[in-house]
């Protein structure tokens, strides 16, 4: 790393530790819909209450309900009869992804272009999660697509910051080096902020650590895996990984070698994952 970077680095790392680092929150309707999820009192007409309130939301998960992956009998055309499909915690977590969308914006051009790219990734990502767990784990797709929208969550105020010093912003070398060094770190930060499962809270420091080691698949794996696949084929570094020094494909029970056939396989519930999240 370069003497630059390693001082971006430190200042924000040591803003971080001092509590002076503005970590994101997460949107107003996000925060009501896990508030009413957690509520043991609280039932479908009550999250059907918050979520009734943003129309956009409401047409969202509409659509989800809808999604072939749910493979659904008949069409779903209100709020209340895509919540009795789905249940309390599939839609608090799809709702609390979809919602995020908004943070990924700024004023700023240049970041408001990295910002929008990092979420287009994290949705494409998110939608693999989404069909790799239903088919090779036994935990929750909601739960995995989740995990691939906030994977790459600690870059928010690394962006931030970079917004407030302008030098930085415009020496992308320097500032992808610090985004690749210490956006995991905040990442898993941000997330034990927001009080998010603890399943879920390493994710952004673990999906990148290829060699882990863990008792069993987790969704830092299937991050892990579903991100690999979304570089496969292009000149981004990751797709040059060595699948073999990957230790989640074999957590996830599959062979690295014929991962990309099994992927074309399943590639009409990819497809249908991905437009979930669009």
């Amino acid at each position: 790393m370069n003497q630059v970077a390693e001082s971006v680095r430190q200042k924000i790392l040591d803003a971080l530790d001092k509590d002076q680092l503005v970590l994101p929150t997460l949107p107003e309707v996000a925060l009501r819909v896990r508030e009413v999820a957690e509520d043991p009192n609280a039932g479908i007409k009550q999250l059907g209450d918050v979520i009734g309130n943003d129309a956009a939301l409401t047409a969202r998960i509409i659509k989800v309900a809808n999604s072939p992956l749910l493979r659904a009998q008949r069409e779903i055309e209100d709020l209340n009869m895509a919540l009795m499909r789905l249940g309390m915690e599939y839609t608090a977590n799809v709702a609390t992804g979809l919602a995020m969308e908004q943070m990924f914006q700024a004023t700023s051009d240049l970041v408001d272009i990295r910002l929008r790219e990092i979420w287009r990734r994290s949705s494409e990502i998110a939608g693999i999660c989404h069909v790799l767990c239903k088919y090779y784990t036994n935990l929750r797709p909601d739960q995995a697509t989740l995990a691939g929208l906030i994977h790459r969550i600690g870059v928010l105020p690394i962006l931030t910051y970079a917004e407030e010093h302008p030098a930085l912003l415009r020496d992308s070398i320097t500032l992808d080096t610090v985004i690749d060094q210490i956006h995991s770190q905040i990442g898993d930060r941000i997330l034990e902020k927001w009080e998010f499962p603890a399943e879920l809270r390493n994710v952004p420091s673990q999906y990148i650590n290829f060699s882990r080691q863990a008792g069993e698949a987790d969704y830092a794996d299937i991050v892990t895996v579903a991100m690999l696949q979304s570089y496969m084929g292009t000149d981004h570094p990751l797709a040059q990984v060595d699948y073999a020094t990957v230790t989640a494909f074999a957590r996830l029970g599959l062979d690295p070698d014929v991962e990309e056939a099994e992927a074309e396989d399943l590639s009409a519930d990819m497809d249908a994952a991905m437009a979930l999240l669009q």
